[in-house]
């Protein structure tokens, strides 16, 4: 097996889970479980092919795909921000909005339920030969790459430095952690969760056109298959951190391009197909399971003296720990805080020092 076209095989595989991955990363920073990814992908990648076929320039059709994309997420957060639906029933709703809709238009527009597949498509911005042919396996790779895999691999520190390096960031993860504690500081909650909806869906929109646009040139109905999912997968798996998310994305990938190169050892294609989604419910429940031994009481070896100060710094501890509040720092004053407080509290500093 040739590893360049290996590493190749996984990026194109890992490009739209990576930024699903990255777009539900941000909402779930914000105390959103946005499993609308799926449809802004769909719809992304169905405008994409259309405004590209009607105009043959490949910018306006990824234009039109992060307008769609951060369209479906405006309708996702007036019902689930401003009607205050259940985030869950809302990102259902907007699969299925996005799923029978694509279709109703191939059927009505272009009479052909089967797809939409023109006949001239433009092509991407890729990187030409040679430019990083000195780097072992990793340039060859990047070599004929889409312009939006070289987005995605930038949106991973860049999605970093605004979570823990901005005034938005130290809002956003307060919002997530408590809205009170966000509130006393002076945030405005559903800005806040607004505004993170509508990047998810910018990132979204990038990840529906490089399905339709990158190797394809052409949409079928439902051809998102669930990445939506496996990008909400990776979230979890990789604990709402860029790198973290990162990772799990590009192992789902991995997943991807072997089970492709899995066809020519006569394997099932129904195994090959199952083999991302096998890792991605494989990753969730390491998760649980490393959650569960996470919140596991350490055991307390030997004869216990209630009157010894072992004992006695044992039960202070546990008095001042809650769990309703997760994870504590100290204080000056003794007392634990709440990360959301400590999110919270560098927000207000923020804007007290005049960073904007």
């Amino acid at each position: 097996m040739d590893i360049t076209l290996f590493l190749a095989s996984i990026l194109e595989q890992a490009t739209p889970i990576l930024l699903a991955a990255l777009a539900a990363m941000i909402t779930m920073r914000a105390n959103i479980l946005n499993i609308a990814i799926e449809g802004m992908m769909l719809v992304a990648a169905f405008a994409a092919i259309v405004v590209g076929q009607a105009t043959d320039s490949a910018g306006l059709a990824i234009v039109a795909a992060i307008g769609a994309g951060v369209g479906m997420s405006l309708v996702f957060a007036f019902v689930a921000i401003v009607l205050r639906a259940d985030f869950i029933v809302a990102g259902i709703g907007l699969n299925i909005l996005a799923a029978g809709g694509t279709l109703f238009l191939l059927e009505q527009v272009y009479q052909d339920p089967g797809g939409l597949r023109p006949d001239a498509f433009p092509d991407l911005w890729r990187l030409p030969y040679n430019p990083l042919f000195a780097i072992p396996y990793i340039g060859p790779a990047l070599e004929q790459q889409s312009i939006v895999v070289f987005a995605a691999l930038a949106a991973i520190p860049l999605s970093a430095f605004v979570l823990y390096r901005t005034p938005f960031g130290y809002a956003l993860r307060a919002v997530g952690e408590s809205e009170h504690a966000a509130v006393a500081a002076g945030v405005s909650v559903p800005r806040i969760k607004i505004s993170a909806i509508l990047a998810s869906g910018l990132l979204a929109g990038l990840a529906g056109a490089q399905l339709s646009m990158d190797k394809l040139h052409f949409f079928i109905p439902d051809m998102t298959s669930g990445r939506g999912f496996l990008g909400l997968a990776a979230t979890l798996f990789g604990g709402s951190l860029p790198w973290g998310t990162a990772g799990a994305a590009f192992l789902f990938g991995t997943f991807g391009a072997l089970g492709d190169r899995l066809q020519s050892f006569q394997i099932p294609p129904q195994f090959v197909l199952m083999a991302p989604y096998i890792a991605a419910i494989a990753g969730i429940v390491i998760t649980r399971l490393r959650g569960v031994m996470r919140e596991r009481p350490a055991p307390i070896k030997g004869n216990v003296d209630h009157d010894s100060d072992a004992a006695r710094r044992t039960l202070h501890q546990l008095a001042a720990y809650d769990p309703e509040t997760g994870p504590h720092a100290a204080t000056a004053s003794g007392r634990a805080e709440p990360e959301s407080m400590l999110s919270a509290r560098k927000f207000t500093n923020t804007r007290t020092l005049g960073v904007t």
